[in-house]
């Protein structure tokens, strides 16, 4: 449903982390992810007892909750019209803030709500919160970060 912005994700392969937008506007986003049991990070982190890893956690809800409404916001909202899908962009945090609550286990499904604080100069900050399937907290945060256009190598 909003393939325009999720083709525009630079991420490929192992490390995107957005399944799926059920709701996407200029002030809010809501996606999930189901963990893959076999992603790379659980190997080593623990063995015999693997737990996602924080920064993997921390990555999941920046790519729904700050690059996926990052682009929408700058193809549909009042950023700069420049960047398009012929581009090649990154998205750059600068700033997180993340408290965490619960643990997140192989295969388990994770929701993400981002609700917009502001946009100026193509600069965002969002209010993050991911979920279990269970509607728990498993943790939430203060994001920031903008969409960097680079020439193609």
């Amino acid at each position: 449903m909003y393939d325009d912005i999720l083709n525009l994700l630079p991420y490929k392969s192992s490390f995107r982390f957005v399944d799926h937008i059920s709701l996407l506007t200029l002030d809010e986003v809501r996606g999930d992810y189901t963990l893959r049991k076999n992603a790379f990070f659980y190997e080593d982190h623990f063995p015999g007892n693997p737990v996602t890893p924080g920064v993997i956690i921390t990555e999941i809800m920046a790519q729904i909750g700050v690059v996926i409404l990052g682009l929408n916001l700058i193809v549909h909202g009042k950023g700069e019209k420049d960047i398009s899908a012929a581009t090649n962009i990154i998205p750059l945090l600068y700033s997180t803030e993340v408290t965490f609550h619960k643990m997140v286990l192989p295969g388990e499904k994770v929701s993400v709500i981002s609700r917009k604080q502001y946009f100026r100069f193509n600069k965002l900050k969002c209010a993050v919160e991911m979920y279990n399937a269970s509607e728990e907290l498993v943790a939430k945060g203060i994001f920031s970060g903008f969409i960097k256009q680079i020439e193609k190598a």
